[in-house]
């Protein structure tokens, strides 16, 4: 007997539905093709142990399993579940009537049970697409699959729930989950790190609270112990609430990547900071059959490179044109994927390869020479691409004893939305441009258009200092910025001095 059950396949962070179609017919054997991996390969072993267990058994006669379309590779284990059901279908050990109406995914455990499975959420989107009655997926991944309106989602713990299910012996509640409920009642402000248990450092806050309010690439350059560390890690508690279409995307990344640590919708902006030592594959994303990057794990959020000169330069190169296209293409012979990676680049460097550059006070001293040595591992395309370069100084004894409390970073925060909810209104009418450092040419043109002292000024700075055109475009971005935190309609010249001096690394005979 011939039986088709559906499951689904993740490519990017897109599904594509896999038919199972499963053929029982005389004599003996087991008959898996398709273009599976070994995960799914060795399957049987899991469903036949999974069967017994639960007081079924594998037929004891040829079984023949297609996964179609035959050309498009499959991998992992979430498909155990569905061969189960195909092979019980198709040998009448249950009623098949209504299978074809459902996605089945999970994979099993020898005792029946279910294991959680990755993509549950872009899979229920194209479930739903394609009409389908519901989805069957583990407990676990139930309430991501559910957020998807339209669709009923059924999380089960063990493959006898769905048996009983299609036999009609028992009925199983859809997961309810409304994610405009869900995420209003959020408390988004309740972060680890707080901008008022910072001590001094007030120009610094300012260039944060700039680089969120436009969502700005920032490198700050600073000896150690200076708090470079420290104000990085406090940026994401003053950046805006994430929207609901933007919680969407980022928790399907995750899901994709099998790490959604929160169950349901994410409400926080991602934070990833990785270690120096990483890949550029592991960075951009990629393996034989692609998965997500940092820089796409932190898709509307912040990707925190501590210690930028010590990454090897071919890794930060990769990021140059996801940096501008904000997303990242990763092709192989057979199919290409694509991953979005709109994020706020937060780096951090010593001015040398000691960190005292030019300090007579301190004992590590590093000549002009070690210091262009040090910088050169840093491409200057790249530092073209990061709109603002400020200088992190030692806080003195007097700040750092001083017992007044600071500004937190909730009073922060409601400028920076404030700031951003401008810049949703005047770029209302674009696609993929939601703050000013989305901003392509054509846009600055449109919104940033200058006075004649600005442009005056605009012009000495760009000559005195040799700066590209990239860096102009730049200043313009963050002057917008600028002036949308204050707030003003048009850019002044106050707006383009302030925003041309946070080019630290453009100054000639910049001293770290």
């Amino acid at each position: 007997m011939l039986t088709k059950v559906f499951g689904s396949a993740v490519f990017g962070v897109e599904a594509t539905t896999i038919t199972v179609e499963v053929n029982i017919d005389k004599g003996i054997g087991y008959h898996l093709v398709g273009l599976p991996d070994n995960a799914i390969k060795e399957s049987s072993y899991r469903i036949a142990a999974a069967l017994k267990n639960n007081g079924y058994s594998l037929p004891g006669k040829k079984i023949t399993i297609n996964m179609a379309p035959a050309d498009l590779r499959k991998e992992g284990s979430a498909y155990d579940l569905t061969l189960a059901i195909g092979i019980l279908a198709a040998s009448n050990q249950i009623i098949a009537d209504h299978v074809g109406k459902y996605i089945i995914m999970g994979e099993l455990s020898l005792d029946g049970s279910l294991q959680p499975i990755r993509g549950a959420l872009p899979i229920s989107i194209k479930a739903k697409e394609e009409n389908f009655k519901g989805f069957f997926l583990p407990i676990q991944n139930a309430k991501e699959a559910a957020i998807v309106e339209g669709i009923d989602v059924y999380g089960v713990e063990n493959l006898l729930q769905v048996i009983e299910f299609f036999d009609g012996k028992t009925l199983i509640e859809p997961t309810k989950f409304n994610p405009t409920t869900e995420f209003s009642q959020t408390d988004d402000h309740t972060l680890e790190h707080d901008f008022s248990d910072v001590k001094g450092q007030e120009s610094i806050k300012r260039c944060m609270e700039i680089a969120a309010a436009g969502g700005h690439n920032i490198i700050l350059i600073g000896p150690p112990g200076a708090g470079k560390t420290m104000l990085a890690k406090r940026l994401p508690s003053i950046l805006p609430p994430m929207t609901l279409p933007e919680a969407l995307e980022t928790t399907k990344i995750h899901s994709v990547a099998g790490k959604l640590k929160e169950i349901g919708l994410m409400n926080h902006r991602p934070f990833r900071s990785p270690h120096h030592t990483i890949s550029n594959v592991a960075l951009v994303g990629g393996g034989s059959y692609p998965q997500p990057g940092e820089i796409s794990m932190a898709h509307n959020g912040v990707l925190f490179l501590d210690e930028l000169p010590e990454f090897k330069r071919d890794v930060l190169e990769v990021m140059r044109q996801p940096l501008e296209d904000r997303e990242v293409t990763i092709s192989r012979a057979k199919f290409t994927v694509t991953y979005p990676s709109s994020f706020m680049l937060v780096a951090s460097m010593n001015p040398s390869p000691g960190g005292f550059f030019n300090d007579p006070d301190s004992a590590s001293t590093s000549s002009a020479n070690d210091m262009q040595r040090y910088m050169s591992k840093i491409s200057g395309p790249l530092l073209d691409r990061i709109d603002i370069h400020i200088e992190v100084t030692p806080v003195p004894f007097e700040k750092l004893a001083d017992k007044r409390k600071n500004e937190s970073s909730r009073e922060i925060r409601e400028r920076v939305t404030s700031a951003r909810e401008r810049q949703a209104i005047r770029f209302a009418t674009l696609e993929k441009v939601n703050y000013n450092a989305q901003m392509g040419s054509k846009h600055i043109r449109e919104f940033c258009s200058l006075d004649e002292l600005s442009l005056q000024l605009l012009k000495t700075a760009m000559e005195r200092l040799n700066l590209s055109a990239r860096a102009y475009d730049r200043i313009l971005k963050v002057a917008r910025t600028i002036a949308d935190l204050e707030p003003a309609m048009n850019i002044g010249a106050n707006h383009i001095a302030e925003a041309i001096q946070y080019r630290s690394l453009d100054r000639e005979g910049w001293l770290g």
